[in-house]
């Protein structure tokens, strides 16, 4: 049965939501697109004026696409070259989805996105639908197949899971740019010094480069270790403008509802350098190089209003 111009501004007003609760479940924007396009083709398919909650209908169809996503992408994982770091998404972008709350903010972070990926697939779905987009247990465990005493119990084991590993820090944005500007200029600076007083003792650098551009396959860890790596990673090069195609401009940014380092060189974007601040300092880097990674940060880029860039390198 074709579907009407209704069911199919019906689908379209809730395209939005179905994004974005997919590209907190994956991970990748592109992977979202993907589960939301075959939503839709199976609304397409289906018997709509039997359905009658189209919302709940479009969810549920939407998390078990994730969920077998989720399932085959960590067999696809184990193959893939360095660390995996999630897709960043540049503040303003409508697949980022509610920000409204305290949780919903930590929920689409950087940090935790990336720590998401260690929980199984029904820990992850259950914290996304709980926590980022307030869903009851009863209305998970319908759309999961769960009892409601288990969707209860997988959220609070995936939260506990979620809280051992960030830093839990919110400072607002004009706090979140002074430590960006205060980075870049330590970094600049060809010291090491002015770099460790920024980080805590047991700072983290990891990258993504996908097998595409250089990257790291083990994090650095440690203070020294860190600034020594930033250090020489923002020294000019004839390599390194090489590698991304000319000199970089590098702004300070929003990205995941946090702040971070962009690379731009001629409009491309890059790199991405998400940073997570605790309360001590900068706790961690989690740097996306990837340029499949890259092409909607891009895209949202060129499509938004920026500032002058804080440095010119490479």
């Amino acid at each position: 049965m074709a579907l009407t111009m209704k069911d199919v501004d019906r689908f379209e007003a809730a395209r939005p939501r179905l994004q974005a609760i997919g590209y907190r479940m994956l991970g990748s924007a592109s992977e979202a697109e993907d589960v939301v396009q075959e939503t839709f083709l199976r609304w397409q398919a289906s018997d709509v004026e039997r359905i009658e909650v189209p919302e709940a209908w479009l969810t549920k169809v939407l998390t078990r696409l994730c969920l077998n996503q989720l399932t085959s992408a960590r067999a696809r994982r184990e193959t893939y070259v360095g660390q995996w770091l999630p897709e960043p998404l540049l503040d303003g972008d409508p697949m980022l989805g509610p920000a409204d709350t305290v949780e919903q903010r930590e929920s689409l972070s950087y940090a935790v996105l990336t720590l998401l990926e260690r929980l199984s697939p029904n820990e992850r779905a259950v914290y996304v639908l709980r926590e980022a987009f307030g869903y009851a247990h009863r209305e998970i465990a319908e759309l999961l197949d769960l009892t409601e005493a288990a969707s209860q119990q997988i959220f609070h084991r995936a939260k506990k899971h979620v809280a051992e590993g960030t830093a839990r820090t919110e400072i607002d944005a004009a706090a979140a740019r002074r430590v960006v500007e205060e980075f870049l200029a330590a970094a600049a600076s060809g010291r090491t010094e002015p770099l460790v007083r920024l980080l805590t003792a047991d700072a983290i650098a990891v990258g993504d480069g996908g097998g595409k551009v250089p990257a790291r396959t083990r994090a650095f860890e440690g203070a020294v270790a860190v600034a020594t790596f930033m250090r020489g990673l923002f020294k000019p090069g004839k390599a390194k403008r090489a590698l991304v195609g000319g000199s970089a401009e590098i702004h300070a940014a929003n990205v995941n509802g946090a702040p971070a380092v962009v690379a731009v060189v001629d409009g491309r974007v890059v790199g991405v350098m998400a940073l997570e601040i605790g309360a001590d300092g900068i706790v961690a880097f989690r740097s996306q190089g990837n340029p499949d990674k890259l092409d909607r940060a891009t895209r949202q880029w060129a499509a938004t209003e920026h500032g002058e860039p804080l440095l010119h390198i490479f």
